[in-house]
């Protein structure tokens, strides 16, 4: 049991590697007019912070995710990885 866990965890940081990587990758190759296609993506969520003021602690919470095509195959790219282990 404690193996399978293990491989999940892996799992796990294969893909945000992937979508990390490829993300990066993505902007770059998307300043490239051959390239242009491999930075086409979409991105959502919250742009503006949800803020808590409790006059002592002051809480900021925004998350913005922005995929494109290369963050897409660097996922698959992750997922093929971790078959082949």
């Amino acid at each position: 049991m404690a193996t399978r866990d293990k491989n999940i965890w892996i799992l796990i940081v294969l893909i945000l590697a992937g979508i990390v990587v490829g993300g990066l990758i993505g902007e770059l190759a998307g300043r490239s007019s051959a390239l242009w296609w491999l930075g086409y993506g979409q991105e959502f969520g919250l742009r503006d912070p949800l803020t808590l003021d409790l006059s002592v602690i002051k809480f900021s919470v925004s998350l913005l995710i922005k995929l494109n095509i290369s963050s897409i195959l660097g996922m698959i790219l992750a997922i093929f990885i971790y078959r082949k282990i």
